[in-house]
């Protein structure tokens, strides 16, 4: 509940009301013929629509990006900044529309509180190509993704671009291109199945290992990242881009997988011993590989466990299901590579991922490694 006691308002429609009570007429009668998109995009538990009153403790609340062509926001941000600041109206459905800057250096979160003065507001104001090259590392909003640029944007990335919502765009550009990202082209998406599938393969047989050393918690440590890589996995069947770790969850339980999934996924976290965790295990894998075959990607592969060689441990061999959708990949930039994939498949460090110049570093370096 905020300070002015209102209830919880998702922040996406908290947004809308900001913008369509307050920011919408102010734009109307002090720029009028102003071409402006505005929308709730980026970062925020709002945009993924995963919000709850919880999130109000930390940079949640009315919040608005106004983008303008470069020439405008050149000639008008500044004063749109400020005719905003001392027009805004002090709150908006009982929410402050004026935000508290931290004055702890570890804690720079804006925090809502009423004032009688100014509102320090949180309506940027942007222009779509810096704000894309901030947000993904692409050059310009018109531009049309390559194969490298889309292994080099992270899904949580991607998640933000083209979560959210638009509630104008008079100049085009920002519909046009969240419409461009929102899913990868198809032989992005095959190469990245494979990619993921190759993961599973190369741990499956680590749980069973682990645990005939005696080494219960290592098992359930692999076991554990077994299930977040199938919820990935599945994600990416039912195309749609993985969160980070916080909502990995939240995203997983909106798939048509889920219902018949969790309680697999479930067994193999609650599982206190190896029999059960690599039966559940067993459960979940034949799952997800019969989605994939129903996927119609590929030509069906046998879904079954099977021995992991002459070892006694029952897996799927998930390596099949890679090796089959490889071949399907046609893009001869993508046959090139190493079944490594895009950026968030081989890194999940938040501060690497949220730096587009490093990610595209760090890509480009590596292509370069498996080319030579």
């Amino acid at each position: 509940m905020s300070i002015t006691g209102a209830g919880f308002l998702p922040g996406i429609e908290l947004s809308r009301a900001l913008y369509e009570e307050a920011v919408r007429p102010i734009l109307r009668d002090h720029y009028p013929g102003l071409r402006y998109a505005a929308a709730r995009v980026g970062s925020g538990s709002e945009v993924l629509g995963f919000d709850t009153a919880r999130s109000a403790d930390h940079e949640w609340g009315p919040r608005l990006q106004l983008f303008l062509t470069a020439e405008d926001r050149a000639r008008h941000g500044e004063d749109i900044r400020r005719t905003l600041a001392e027009r805004l109206p002090k709150q908006v459905r009982g929410w402050p529309t004026h935000f508290r800057e931290s004055t702890d250096p570890l804690d720079a979160s804006g925090l809502m509180e009423l004032t009688d003065g100014p509102v320090n507001h949180r309506v940027d104001v942007l222009e779509p190509d810096g704000w894309l090259y901030r947000q993904l590392g692409l050059r310009t909003a018109t531009d049309r993704p390559t194969v490298r640029a889309w292994l080099a944007m992270p899904q949580q990335r991607l998640a933000e671009t083209t979560g959210g919502a638009v509630f104008h765009d008079g100049v085009g550009t920002l519909t046009e291109v969240r419409g461009r990202l929102a899913w990868y082209p198809e032989q992005v998406w095959r190469y990245l199945l494979a990619c993921q599938w190759q993961r599973i393969s190369q741990e499956e047989a680590f749980v069973g290992r682990c645990a005939e050393v005696g080494d219960d918690i290592g098992s359930a440590v692999v076991a554990a990242r077994l299930v977040r890589d199938l919820m990935r996995l599945c994600l990416l069947l039912e195309r749609r881009y993985a969160p980070y770790s916080k909502w990995l969850g939240s995203a997983f339980a909106q798939t048509s997988a889920a219902e018949s999934l969790a309680p697999s996924l479930r067994g193999v976290l609650s599982a206190t011993d190896y029999a059960d965790r690599e039966r559940h295990l067993g459960d979940a894998y034949e799952t997800v590989a019969s989605l994939q075959n129903a996927s119609g990607l590929i030509d069906p592969v046998d879904p079954k466990r099977r021995p992991y060689h002459s070892r006694p441990f029952l897996v799927l061999h998930a390596e099949r299901f890679s090796h089959t959708l490889a071949q399907s990949v046609q893009d001869p930039e993508l046959r090139r590579l190493p079944r490594v994939g895009g950026v968030d498949q081989w890194a999940d460090s938040t501060d690497f991922l949220c730096r587009p110049n490093a990610v595209h570093a760090a890509a480009d370096a590596f292509r370069r490694t498996v080319s030579t």
